[in-house]
């Protein structure tokens, strides 16, 4: 019996908002998008549109999207990578940036890795590697924290451990939000801070609108920003 060469899981980045994706995506992303057929997303019409800007002439009909979201359990997610056993190619969609960087796609990446799967990942943007960047804090020591409590009380609690951790090891502490929170989130920044702490804000990075400023909390207070349903990166970091 011929051997079947078992087919590659590539991991494809998209925009991170509403511009073109040749602006910011490398060629090669459009070719893989091209040559494939099989993608596994976290929202198919997302997914589809964002195929067929890259790809206009692509047939729509001819795709096979597995969705990949909070309600996909682990049996079914468990086969979506059958086909790459039988040699075809599949892509690991992300809605917005990277996939598996604070975005859905890591367990159907370790199941790749269990199943002797390749996997490639390909080039594109991804907020909080840009944030970090352009902040001017430590890139060289960093630490990704996901999403803050909701409640406040944890929230101001969350924020003091980080600041601390931040002064100990000399490292900055990256963190997201729901875009409708972003107002509250900086206020008790600003709030529960020390004055000499410096905080970057990031927001709709890639986009026209973007706007990336590192400063102390102390001059934060003077200085007031729209953050309001803004996909923002907040980087902290206590010198």
């Amino acid at each position: 019996m011929m051997n079947v060469k078992y087919g590659n899981l590539y991991l494809i980045p998209t925009t991170l908002g509403d511009n073109e994706p040749l602006e910011v995506l490398p060629l090669s992303v459009k070719k893989i998008v091209q040559n494939t057929r099989y993608f596994i997303v976290e929202n198919e019409k997302s997914a589809r549109r964002f195929i067929k800007k890259i790809t206009p002439r692509k047939s729509q009909s001819s795709l096979k999207l597995l969705l990949l979201d909070k309600f996909t359990t682990e049996l079914e997610s468990r086969t979506y990578l059958d086909s790459c056993l039988q040699g075809i190619n599949i892509g690991l969609l992300s809605e917005a940036g990277v996939p598996a960087i604070a975005d859905p796609g890591a367990s159907i990446v370790m199941l790749a890795h269990t199943k002797n799967i390749r996997v490639v990942p390909l080039v594109g943007p991804s907020s909080i590697t840009l944030a970090m960047m352009g902040s001017g804090l430590n890139g060289q020591n960093f630490a990704f924290n996901g999403y803050l409590p909701i409640d406040k009380l944890e929230r101001k609690k969350s924020i003091k451990e980080l600041e601390k951790t931040s002064r100990l090891k000399n490292q900055s502490q990256i963190f997201i939000e729901t875009p409708y929170r972003n107002e509250k989130l900086f206020s008790d920044l600003k709030a529960s801070l020390t004055p000499s702490t410096f905080l970057c804000v990031a927001k709709d990075i890639t986009l026209p609108s973007e706007y990336i400023k590192t400063l102390r909390i102390s001059d934060w207070k003077k200085q007031g920003v729209d953050l309001h349903k803004h996909p923002c990166i907040f980087i902290i970091h206590k010198d």
